[in-house]
């Protein structure tokens, strides 16, 4: 964002400005010495600032481990075989859109929404006599917890899927949505607008 450098020019001119009056006009000089530290101070403070919002990663660039750490993310999974039914119904209570199928610690698939429709409706199978493992998508897309939010995005994108398990050393760590990616990037941006609204209001303020 280009506001911290609008301020630190800011704090620069008004620094020349009252040192240029300064020479103009005689003051007492505890009173100019005193302003030159106020203003000194004021521009450090920016300095500072700016500095800060350099560091400050953008939230595309995060770590998936950073934000499922933020989110305390829990692993929901199902044994191979549950029957598609119980699993639907697990799904609907956590109200969540796919379910890792896990057995052993072991990730051996996961079982989505998309699956339910095409893979058991579709074809005409009786959810309720139907395994897991039958019908699951084997060996789905995983990323490791340092795959940025970017890099996610990207593969959901290229890939056609909605969900991708985390995983590190073969043990998973959770599972992310492409809604869970697109919430975490609009929050960010969000707090961009919010600062910028702040900043136009303060223009504004005729005090």
């Amino acid at each position: 964002m280009r506001t911290p450098c609008i301020l630190t020019a800011s704090a620069v001119c008004t620094l020349l400005s009252r040192t240029a009056l300064a020479e103009n006009v005689t003051l007492p000089a505890p009173f100019l010495e005193w302003s030159v530290y106020v203003l000194l101070l004021f521009a450090l403070l920016v300095a500072v600032g700016v500095f800060i919002r350099k560091g400050k990663r953008d939230k595309k660039d995060e770590f998936l481990g950073t934000l499922l750490g933020e989110q305390e993310a829990r692993i929901h999974s199902v044994r191979p075989d549950l029957s598609v039914t119980e699993c639907v119904r697990l799904m609907n209570e956590l109200d969540i859109g796919a379910m890792l199928v896990m057995e052993d610690d072991q990730l051996l698939g996961i079982f989505t929404e998309r699956d339910a429709i095409t893979r058991v409706l579709g074809a005409g199978l009786e959810p309720s006599y139907t395994k897991v493992a039958a019908v699951m998508s084997h060996n789905p897309i995983c990323v490791s917890p340092s795959t940025t939010l970017d890099e996610a995005m990207t593969i959901i994108s290229n890939q056609h899927i909605r969900h991708l398990p985390v995983a590190q050393d073969g043990k998973v760590l959770g599972m992310i949505s492409s809604g869970d990616l697109t919430h975490w990037l609009l929050e960010d941006k969000s707090g961009e607008i919010r600062e910028l609204v702040d900043i136009a209001g303060r223009r504004r303020d005729p005090r």
